[in-house]
């Protein structure tokens, strides 16, 4: 019996460059009839430009475990601690809100 859950044991190794992992405020996602494309962007106020930091490309059913873990997830958050508010505006956070800096 140990044997068999130390074969489905899997060992993942994080390199501390992907543990410090990469922020991003923006995510496109698309897909085709054979895989899901999720690129997250990082947004920066002022700047008209902005670079994909992180592209993961899935199968359907990956993408659909996905779902249903981060739904999972966030249902889990909101128990401990609260509803997470979201606003109806548009997905593109170009302004920040703010006072503009001049230098």
């Amino acid at each position: 019996m140990e044997e068999q859950q130390n074969d489905n044991q899997l060992n993942i190794e994080l390199s501390e460059e992907i543990a410090e992992g990469i922020f991003s405020n923006l995510a496109i996602i698309t897909h085709s009839n054979t895989e899901f494309v999720l690129d997250f962007i990082r947004v920066m106020p002022g700047v008209p430009k902005a670079k994909v930091k992180s592209r993961i490309i899935l199968t359907p059913e990956h993408a659909k475990r996905l779902l249903a873990a981060l739904a999972d997830n966030i249902e889990k958050f909101e128990g401990a601690n609260g509803r997470i508010k979201t606003q109806d505006e548009p997905a593109f956070p170009m302004g920040f809100g703010g006072p503009t800096a001049q230098a």
